[in-house]
């Protein structure tokens, strides 16, 4: 089988002043590794080619056993000289190359209006490529002047090139250097691409013709069937912004009471929660500085709203636990504060629900100025330091991701001693956390630290079972609702974790993704990695992973061939391995029936249309 190759154009030598042969095509026959052929095999000369004096003409061998046949016209007289020639070489070329330098407009124009026209006419869905070679030099604006026709530019612009390419639905290229970068990898991989599509075409071809011409009536090659469709699974919702707004309502692990002017209780809360959508509840809870914030509008909210009274005569002081007790903050807009509930659902909510909010605020303030007053208050309270208010239209605003998505959000505080009311103890290191959002995310963590455990009254507590980064990763699930393990192997550690601590969804995610690493993965490199599966499989077994469990199975079988020559494929179970044998891929039925097939084919001599 043979692909031929036409190449057009004059790519001139701009970057090489001496002798050398450094054209386009010579360089790349040159330099592929998929090329065979030493200098003195690969050029056949014009003077020497009689039948073809027209163009230059290069031989050599690709992928092995495939004759590659070149021939390089550079310039438009010579192919015009031998016009039937030149026709019968484009009519039959496989893939054609076009090629000029851009700092010569003249190949530039030789190639648009001499070769293009010829190309176009007979053109029949063969790949061009348009090369633009060298760096341009000198490059000026062409006149702009509505009277003047004439392109001063000495170099052919990238938007001409592509305008060509657009013109022939060719593919464009710009080779600044003819190197190994450029040569090898940037146009020698589009030209390869187009030869395998041409060899792929010549073979579909061949084997429709030679299944036409057929005339014996043996054995037919058995068909071998598409493997078993795996199981899909499905992905859990996030519940993530419920979970928070829930912590609101069920008043665990409060570190925060908010009291109107008059000394009254209002409505309790969590720093963490309000720190991390609010620059204002940072200030007044010292988690920043005013030199941290830099804003004076942020600094004089925080002023003006609010004021933690620490008074141990305070009424209700006596009653409170001795422990730790919740910080007291006076609200002082009295207007304000008999909305606070309403804004602090609004909060955990994930501050984006704009229109709900004010409806609810109109729904207890009758007037109008003092709705617009609480509204623009909000707005200042989680404004962004150093930005102008943007909160302005809230409409607009109610489209857009709650805000624990893109403002401050409790990433900032995963890992940090800041509010920290918890304290984890892992291989002899600590890791610092909030109550408040492990009970909300996690259930077994509520109980925990709810119930009569020792870890209810104790702030430092061990993990036993998990590593440190693994229990790190699935803290910042918890924070963040998303996680991104670096592995298949700490992908199944974290959903270890995850079934200890009953988070189902972020198991489902882990699965997922050891199901989309594994898929990703070419049989080559699944034959030579040194992942487990069948231990991997276990271990889904053991901690409830049915999902993926299921789906390894299905994997394993469909990999046949590969996983059966590991060792490890000795360790399934009697109930695996039924399974596994009887939905492989391919089956044995396939096989006998392809030995059959390939015995006949021998007996007869004939050539297998199989293999």
């Amino acid at each position: 089988m043979s692909i031929h190759i036409v190449a057009l154009g004059n790519e001139g030598d701009a970057f090489h002043q001496d002798n050398r042969p450094s054209g386009l095509i010579r360089t790349y026959l040159g330099r592929s590794p998929l090329v065979s052929g030493d200098e003195s095999s690969l050029l056949l000369n014009a003077a020497s080619t009689v039948a073809r004096p027209v163009f230059t003409e290069y031989q050599a061998s690709a992928f092995g056993n495939v004759k590659l046949v070149v021939h390089d016209c550079p310039v438009w007289d010579i192919f015009d000289s031998d016009w039937y020639t030149s026709r019968n070489l484009i009519g039959g070329a496989d893939i054609i190359v076009i090629k000029y330098n851009v700092n010569d407009k003249f190949s530039f124009h030789e190639v648009k209006d001499n070769y293009i026209p010829v190309i176009k006419r007979a053109l029949n869905s063969v790949p061009v490529i348009i090369a633009a070679v060298g760096t341009r030099q000198n490059e000026e604006l062409p006149c702009t002047c509505p009277l003047c026709t004439s392109d001063r530019g000495s170099c052919v612009s990238t938007t001409e090139g592509i305008q060509l390419a657009k013109e022939l639905g060719a593919t464009y290229l710009e080779l600044h250097s003819l190197d190994d970068f450029y040569i090898g990898k940037y146009f020698g991989g589009v030209l390869e691409y187009f030869m395998i599509q041409a060899l792929n075409q010549k073979t579909s071809e061949k084997m429709k013709k030679r299944k036409m011409s057929n005339s014996f009536h043996g054995i037919r090659p058995p068909q071998l069937e598409q493997p078993e469709k795996m199981p899909v699974l499905k992905a859990e919702a996030s519940h993530y912004n419920s979970d928070l707004n829930n912590l609101l309502f069920c008043c665990q692990c409060v570190d925060v009471v908010f009291y109107n002017p008059n000394l009254k209780e209002v409505v309790e809360a969590h720093k963490i929660v309000l720190c991390a959508v609010s620059h204002v509840f940072m200030l007044l809870f010292n988690v920043k500085s005013p030199t941290d914030i830099q804003d004076s509008s942020i600094i004089r909210t925080t002023q003006d709203l609010f004021a933690i009274n620490r008074d141990t005569a305070f009424p209700g002081a006596s009653q409170e636990s001795s422990g730790n007790p919740p910080l007291r903050v006076i609200v002082k807009d009295a207007v304000f504060c008999s909305c606070l509930s309403d804004i602090l659902r609004f909060i955990y909510s994930g501050a984006f629900q704009w229109e709900e909010l004010e409806e609810d605020i109109r729904k207890k303030l009758k007037d109008s100025g003092d709705v617009s007053n609480v509204i623009e208050k909000v707005k200042c309270i989680l404004k962004t330091p150093g930005k102008i208010n943007c909160l302005r239209n809230c409409k607009t605003y109610q489209a857009r991701k709650p805000l624990w998505f893109y403002n401050t959000s409790l990433k900032f505080f995963l890992n940090k001693p800041m509010l920290a009311d918890v304290v984890f103890e892992i291989q002899g290191t600590t890791v610092p956390a909030h109550r408040a959002i492990l009970v909300a995310r996690c259930e077994v963590m509520a109980a925990m630290f709810n119930g009569n455990y020792m870890e209810a009254k104790s702030v430092l507590i061990p993990v036993y079972g998990v590593s440190k980064e693994t229990f790190l990763s699935f803290l910042e699930y918890l924070y963040t609702d998303s996680c991104c393990p670096a592995g298949i192997f700490q992908a199944m550690c974290l959903l270890i974790c995850a079934e200890m601590y009953q988070v189902s969804r972020l198991q489902h995610i882990c699965e997922l993704f050891i199901i989309t690493q594994l898929q990703s993965m070419p049989s080559r490199e699944l034959a030579s990695m040194n992942l487990d599966i069948v231990d991997l499989l276990k271990k889904a077994k053991f901690h409830h992973s049915d999902c993926l469990s299921t789906w390894l199975l299905h994997f394993i079988a469909t990999n046949y061939l590969i996983f059966s020559q590991k060792p490890e494929f000795q360790d399934l179970s009697v109930e695996e391995r039924s399974f596994v044998e009887k939905h492989r891929w391919p089956s044995n039925m396939y096989l006998k029936q392809l030995a059959e097939y390939r015995k006949y084919i021998h007996s007869r001599k004939c050539r297998c249309l199989v293999m």
